[in-house]
């Protein structure tokens, strides 16, 4: 057993002003490799089928033009983690949540909390829904290569779920993001294989038929309006592939300084999105070009490849890997919110303050504090137990994505970059961020009535 002594010490995840204690020694390396763990997930598997429901001409530039709204999105947010001066501060706000605060006052913070930790706690539910399916692609894999292609090969989510939140109860006792570079790098490698595979997988199959399927039209349907609600869930599905927004200052308050904390996060943004839409238009384009009109929701999940088998098995194994960090990624913020909540709303509590030691001769030593092996478990338990619910992998990502681009990639960094550059109203730079605004509200309405509409049509069909 090992040997418990009472620690007494703060959480290591402490608002914004007792920044001393916090070592960063993040580099663009490390920046690149958080932002690709956290956008490189459930989404890229998606962009085939979203890429067959848009056509060959507004799939790939719906692709693009998501990347560039990121962009501009990520480049507003990083000159917002300090304040007044974007290089030297002195003033650091070390998540969303303090920028928002700061910036927009307490009635948008409230918000913002909401729509922020509903986006972080859906992306963790998105996760463990794909990570399912991945398990269970593997075992209707080898069933197929063992059985033949026209087998009966059927398999249940809920076992592979309860597997994967059993893995996350465990990986969710890492203390903070300044404890996560070995686990982002591993994700990022991950992510970045699956990614190689699935885009082999599909110029394979292009030349195997000898032929470019897919249409300018995409997939027909029956009426207009059938076309519509696909070409809608089509954009919700992209929009969940792309922002970060919500992680970007975690990420910034990883780094070190000199150089300025936003002019390596920006060089990390453009290296990292550069690199992730290369491969999501060679996953969308590629899936595409192989199946046509019958491309599958899920790339390598949905029995669009079945040879060879153990190709296909390690692609969904590098997916299930990856989805384990990508889980902490998004899930770390919300733990952080939450421990800082209790912190100040219990400070002579010992249930939330108290940390213990724990040695053995055979394991490193570590921490443990009640609170954060309680609500942490609590946490993971409540995804793992929606996603039985809702095991629905394109409907869940188009709600998701359309639900949550607007107000956190668009609506509040923009906001908060008026305030900052102290921008007058009806001036050119205020007529074209709001304007901006404005198109990208358009978007995310469609995508979101789309979404909820192929959402009913799963659950009750």
């Amino acid at each position: 057993m090992g040997e418990e002594e009472e620690d007494n010490q703060l959480s290591p995840l402490l608002p914004s002003s007792s920044t001393s204690s916090v070592q960063r020694t993040g580099t663009v390396w490390t920046a690149v490799a958080h932002i690709i763990t956290g956008v490189i997930g459930a989404g890229v598997l998606s962009l085939a089928w979203s890429t067959a429901q848009l056509g060959w001409i507004a799939g790939p530039i719906s692709v693009l033009v998501f990347a560039a709204t990121t962009l501009v999105s990520t480049y507003i947010l990083c000159d917002c983690y300090m304040y007044p001066h974007p290089h030297y501060g002195p003033n650091r706000l070390r998540s969303y949540m303090d920028s928002v605060l700061f910036y927009l006052g307490e009635k948008n913070h409230k918000a913002c909390g909401v729509i922020l930790m509903e986006t972080l706690y859906g992306s963790t539910l998105a996760y463990v829904i794909t990570s399912a399916s991945s398990i269970k692609a593997i075992q209707k894999s080898n069933c197929y290569h063992r059985e033949g292609h026209n087998a009966p090969c059927s398999y249940e989510d809920t076992s592979s779920m309860l597997l994967f939140g059993a893995v996350q109860v465990v990986m969710s006792q890492i203390p903070d993001f300044h404890n996560m570079k070995w686990l982002s790098m591993f994700a990022a490698i991950m992510s970045f294989a699956y990614s190689f595979i699935g885009f082999g997988l599909g110029l394979a199959q292009v030349i195997e038929n000898g032929t470019i399927k897919g249409s300018i039209n995409g997939v027909p349907t029956a009426n207009i309006a059938g076309k519509l609600w696909l070409v809608f869930q089509a954009l919700g599905d992209i929009a969940f592939a792309y922002p970060y927004s919500v992680i970007v200052l975690e990420i910034q308050d990883t780094l070190k300084s000199p150089p300025p904390e936003n002019k390596t996060m920006k060089k990390a943004s453009i290296i990292a999105v550069s690199l992730t839409t290369f491969f999501y238009l060679c996953c969308g384009c590629f899936g595409y070009a192989a199946f046509g009109n019958n491309t599958p929701g899920n790339l390598l999940t949905g029995s669009g490849f079945y040879e060879p088998y153990w190709l296909v098995d390690l692609a969904n194994a590098c997916i299930v890997l990856h989805l384990v960090g990508g889980y902490q990624i998004f899930g770390q913020p919300v733990f952080a919110f939450a421990e800082r909540w209790f912190i100040n709303r219990f400070p002579n509590s010992w249930f939330v303050n108290n940390y213990y030691t724990n040695k053995h001769r055979w394991f490193p030593s570590f921490q443990i504090n009640p609170l954060k092996i309680c609500f942490r478990t609590a946490y993971v338990a409540s995804t793992t137990a929606i996603a039985m619910m809702f095991p629905y992998f394109n409907q869940v990502l188009g709600v998701l994505g359309a639900l949550n681009f607007w107000p956190l990639a668009i609506y509040f960094p923009v906001e908060m970059c008026i305030v900052q550059k102290k921008i007058q109203s009806w001036t050119r730079k205020w007529v074209v961020l709001k304007s901006f605004s404005f198109v990208c509200l358009l978007v995310t309405t469609v995508a979101f009535i789309g979404s909820i509409q192929g959402l009913i049509n799963a659950k009750f069909e």
